[in-house]
Protein backbone atom coordinates (compact mmCIF):
# COMPACT_ATOMS: atom_id res chain seq x y z
CA UNK A 1 0.00 0.00 0.00
CA UNK A 2 2.46 2.22 0.86
CA UNK A 3 5.88 2.66 -0.96
CA UNK A 4 7.47 5.81 0.66
CA UNK A 5 7.27 7.09 3.90
CA UNK A 6 8.06 10.00 5.70
CA UNK A 7 9.39 10.58 8.84
CA UNK A 8 10.24 14.13 10.03
CA UNK A 9 12.61 13.86 13.36
CA UNK A 10 14.81 16.04 15.67
CA UNK A 11 15.84 12.98 18.11
CA UNK A 12 13.17 14.09 20.24
CA UNK A 13 11.53 10.94 22.42
CA UNK A 14 8.25 11.51 20.24
CA UNK A 15 10.50 10.98 16.78
CA UNK A 16 12.02 7.93 17.99
CA UNK A 17 8.37 6.53 18.93
CA UNK A 18 7.43 7.39 15.55
CA UNK A 19 10.77 5.91 13.69
CA UNK A 20 8.99 2.47 15.94
CA UNK A 21 5.49 2.84 13.60
CA UNK A 22 7.51 3.72 10.95
CA UNK A 23 9.61 0.88 10.82
CA UNK A 24 6.66 -1.10 11.40
CA UNK A 25 4.76 0.04 8.39
CA UNK A 26 7.48 -0.33 6.41
CA UNK A 27 7.82 -3.84 6.99
CA UNK A 28 4.73 -4.65 6.27
CA UNK A 29 4.23 -3.03 3.35
CA UNK A 30 8.02 -2.73 1.90
CA UNK A 31 7.94 0.90 1.88
CA UNK A 32 11.29 2.83 2.07
CA UNK A 33 11.19 5.18 5.17
CA UNK A 34 13.00 8.41 4.19
CA UNK A 35 14.13 10.13 7.52
CA UNK A 36 14.24 14.16 7.24
CA UNK A 37 15.89 16.69 9.81
CA UNK A 38 15.12 19.82 9.63
CA UNK A 39 17.53 22.23 10.60
CA UNK A 40 15.54 25.63 11.53
CA UNK A 41 17.77 28.35 11.06
CA UNK A 42 15.34 31.33 11.30
CA UNK A 43 15.99 32.55 14.91
CA UNK A 44 19.89 33.36 13.62
CA UNK A 45 18.55 36.57 10.80
CA UNK A 46 20.11 39.45 11.97
CA UNK A 47 22.51 38.14 14.53
CA UNK A 48 25.79 40.48 14.13
CA UNK A 49 28.43 38.09 13.74
CA UNK A 50 28.64 35.97 11.05
CA UNK A 51 31.63 33.91 12.60
CA UNK A 52 29.15 33.30 15.15
CA UNK A 53 26.28 32.28 12.89
CA UNK A 54 28.14 29.96 10.62
CA UNK A 55 28.89 27.79 13.98
CA UNK A 56 26.27 27.83 15.25
CA UNK A 57 25.02 26.63 11.66
CA UNK A 58 27.48 23.64 12.26
CA UNK A 59 26.42 22.93 15.62
CA UNK A 60 22.73 22.52 14.35
CA UNK A 61 24.00 20.24 11.50
CA UNK A 62 25.84 18.30 14.53
CA UNK A 63 23.07 17.38 15.96
CA UNK A 64 21.21 16.76 12.68
CA UNK A 65 23.24 14.13 12.14
CA UNK A 66 23.40 12.51 14.94
CA UNK A 67 19.64 12.45 15.22
CA UNK A 68 19.76 10.72 11.97
CA UNK A 69 22.30 8.49 12.71
CA UNK A 70 20.55 7.03 15.59
CA UNK A 71 17.61 6.53 13.59
CA UNK A 72 19.01 5.30 10.78
CA UNK A 73 20.80 2.75 13.25
CA UNK A 74 17.45 1.75 14.94
CA UNK A 75 15.93 1.07 12.06
CA UNK A 76 18.53 -0.72 10.76
CA UNK A 77 19.01 -3.08 13.77
CA UNK A 78 15.33 -3.74 13.49
CA UNK A 79 15.37 -4.87 10.27
CA UNK A 80 18.41 -4.34 7.68
CA UNK A 81 16.25 -5.05 4.70
CA UNK A 82 14.38 -1.73 4.99
CA UNK A 83 15.66 0.59 2.48
CA UNK A 84 16.22 4.22 4.48
CA UNK A 85 17.70 7.20 2.98
CA UNK A 86 18.66 10.00 5.63
CA UNK A 87 18.30 13.88 4.71
CA UNK A 88 19.16 16.92 6.13
CA UNK A 89 17.64 20.11 4.69
CA UNK A 90 17.45 23.55 5.97
CA UNK A 91 14.41 26.09 6.62
CA UNK A 92 11.55 26.32 8.11
CA UNK A 93 10.50 22.51 9.67
CA UNK A 94 6.97 22.37 8.37
CA UNK A 95 7.84 24.05 5.20
CA UNK A 96 10.78 21.85 4.08
CA UNK A 97 8.58 18.67 5.44
CA UNK A 98 5.91 19.55 3.37
CA UNK A 99 8.26 20.14 0.29
CA UNK A 100 9.56 17.08 0.77
CA UNK A 101 6.31 15.16 0.32
CA UNK A 102 5.94 16.80 -2.65
CA UNK A 103 9.17 16.33 -4.23
CA UNK A 104 9.50 12.44 -3.16
CA UNK A 105 5.85 11.78 -3.60
CA UNK A 106 5.71 10.36 -0.50
CA UNK A 107 2.42 8.24 0.91
CA UNK A 108 2.42 8.52 4.15
CA UNK A 109 4.31 10.72 6.87
CA UNK A 110 4.76 9.16 10.37
CA UNK A 111 5.63 12.19 12.62
CA UNK A 112 5.80 12.47 16.82
CA UNK A 113 3.26 15.03 18.50
CA UNK A 114 5.92 17.13 19.91
CA UNK A 115 9.41 17.91 19.56
CA UNK A 116 12.23 19.20 21.75
CA UNK A 117 10.59 22.46 21.46
CA UNK A 118 7.44 22.35 23.60
CA UNK A 119 6.93 25.83 24.24
CA UNK A 120 7.12 26.59 20.05
CA UNK A 121 3.90 24.74 19.90
CA UNK A 122 2.30 27.92 21.77
CA UNK A 123 4.14 30.50 20.48
CA UNK A 124 4.24 28.93 16.62
CA UNK A 125 1.48 26.28 16.25
CA UNK A 126 3.43 22.48 16.05
CA UNK A 127 5.20 21.50 13.27
CA UNK A 128 3.14 18.13 13.26
CA UNK A 129 -0.19 20.24 13.16
CA UNK A 130 1.05 22.46 10.22
CA UNK A 131 1.86 19.21 8.50
CA UNK A 132 -1.52 17.30 9.23
CA UNK A 133 -3.08 20.42 8.08
CA UNK A 134 -1.41 20.75 4.57
CA UNK A 135 -0.30 17.35 3.49
CA UNK A 136 -1.48 15.90 0.42
CA UNK A 137 -1.20 12.29 2.25
CA UNK A 138 -2.02 10.51 5.02
CA UNK A 139 -0.10 11.85 8.33
CA UNK A 140 0.07 9.32 11.31
CA UNK A 141 0.60 11.78 14.70
CA UNK A 142 2.37 9.56 17.51
CA UNK A 143 2.12 10.63 20.73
Amino acid sequence: MYKKILLPTDGSEYSNKAAKHAMWIAKESGAEIIALSVTDTSSLVGLPLDDVIVRIKEMLQEEAHKSLENIGDVLKEEDPNIKITLKIEEGSPADVTLGVIKEEKVDLVVIGTSGKHGLDRFLLGSVAEKVVRSAICPVLVVH
